[in-house]
């Protein structure tokens, strides 16, 4: 499904957007969809529960999700590119790297803060306030100047990775809150793929819109140094209205009755940044003894396996 969208998007200004190619990949990620949901339907042990995506909070958790992994992967790409750029800033690959630290440190800054601040003001007012600072910092990037020295970058360059932060980690807590305890792995496994999904898309659609508004301010005899900061701004407005998405998107959490989280929601939570964790299905119980239901649970890069003593069904 990804691998044909994704490679329109990249190739689409070489071929033609009514190229046969161009419909033809974009053609078979839809049918490709179509049969995902219908093989998905139609087997004993589907990899996707079809019926989580009925969950109204947990569709708009993922897809806040989704644009947080899109933007701060889609932003980090296009500055790198531009900071290398010998007509922009003329960096090397380490420099530009190092030059995308605040980033790094400005999320890293806002990690103690996010779970208090969610609880004090809501998990649904934490995501809104979240995409709404990370617009702004994208907005200020909008108005990109060949002139800018790098300096001008720090600031709302902090501003977008503490924004998208602040939005991560309530949408995270939300989308494995709102399932039973029975699928809240489930649930973690649809939002982390959403991270993946978002990351390839929207990397693909931002650096088309760089490489797209560059060449055509060239063309129109823009300079060598003018062109690439249009092509940055036009970025910078495209990854705005996906954090502007993720505004209205935090509107769909209003159901969400936040309680205290618990451990397993943290887990649940924490299980979403890293890869999922196979685990054995458990053992069926003996006649006449107590079954057992192993849970795997994810904190701090540990596993551990918490024991539920329930009765068994022929003791029922």
């Amino acid at each position: 499904m990804l691998v044909p969208i994704v490679l329109a998007l990249s190739k689409a200004n070489d071929w033609g957007w009514a190229s046969a190619a161009t419909l033809g990949c974009v053609a078979t990620t839809v049918v490709a969809a179509v049969a995902f949901v219908a093989v998905e339907r139609r087997v004993q042990a589907p990899l996707v529960n079809l019926d989580l995506l009925r969950n109204q909070v947990l569709v708009g958790a993922t897809l806040a999700i989704l644009i947080v992994a899109g933007a701060i992967n889609a932003l980090l790409y296009v500055l790198s590119l531009y900071f290398q750029d010998p007509s922009a800033l003329g960096m090397s690959a380490l420099e530009a790297g190092l030059a995308t630290l605040p980033a790094a440190a400005g999320m890293i800054a806002i990690t103690p803060l996010i779970t208090p601040l969610a609880e004090r003001i809501g998990i649904r007012w934490a995501i809104l306030a979240g995409f709404a600072v990370a617009a702004v910092g994208c907005a200020v990037i909008v108005f990109v100047q060949a002139s800018w020295s790098y300096l001008a970058f720090v600031a709302p360059l902090v501003a977008i990775a503490v924004g998208l932060g602040l939005a991560n980690g309530p949408a995270l807590s939300a989308s494995t809150a709102a399932v039973g305890a029975h699928e809240v792995g489930q649930a973690s496994g649809i939002s982390n793929m959403a991270r993946y999904i978002g990351a390839s898309v929207a990397v693909a659609a931002v650096a088309r819109v760089f490489n797209a508004d560059t060449n055509n301010h060239l063309s129109a005899g823009a300079s060598r140094s003018e062109a690439p900061a249009a092509g940055l701004a036009g970025a910078a407005l495209l990854l705005a209205v996906f954090s502007a998405a993720g505004v209205a998107l935090s509107l769909l959490v209003t159901l969400h009755r936040q309680t205290k989280p618990q451990a397993i929601d943290k887990a649940g939570a924490a299980a979403v940044s890293t890869h999922t964790i196979p685990s054995a299905p458990p053992r069926a119980p003996s006649p006449g003894s107590p079954a057992r239901n192993q849970i795997p649970v994810t904190a701090g890069g540990k596993v551990r396996r918490r024991t539920r003593e329930r009765t068994s069904h022929a003791g029922r």
